[in-house]
């Protein structure tokens, strides 16, 4: 099986698209990192020090030093496909990530965008 082209992309891309998106909608950088951070467990350090290896989102997500449980609470759609339905894990977080920057994108408060359960 092939993988999906976003896996071998560097995370650093990425990031830089999600901060952008938020930020052409008022939204901040920090709040971006808080998000990455509350799916991850990346604190900002090791955010940056991610960024500057150079490593692939595949590696990112795999090598997340704290995923956080309460991410299965996200639910909707991302690019027309249901998160809760994706199988594939690297790919579900990668959608997590992507679902969560368009709530933020969209206004919606930080409390509710970071799920509790």
């Amino acid at each position: 099986m092939t993988k999906h082209r976003i896996y071998m992309m560097g995370f650093a891309k990425v990031y830089a698209a999600l901060v952008a998106k938020a930020e052409r909608k008022g939204r901040t950088r920090e709040e971006v990192e808080q998000i990455i951070s509350w799916i991850t467990g990346y604190g900002a350090k090791a955010l940056k020090a991610q960024s500057k290896k150079e490593v692939d989102v595949e590696t990112f997500f795999a090598k997340a030093p704290k995923p956080n449980p309460s991410r299965a609470l996200i639910k909707g759609v991302v690019c027309g496909v249901r998160v809760e339905e994706i199988e594939e894990p690297i790919m579900r977080e990668i959608r997590y990530l992507d679902k969560l920057v368009d709530e933020l994108a969209k206004g919606k408060p930080m409390e509710k965008i970071l799920r509790k359960e």
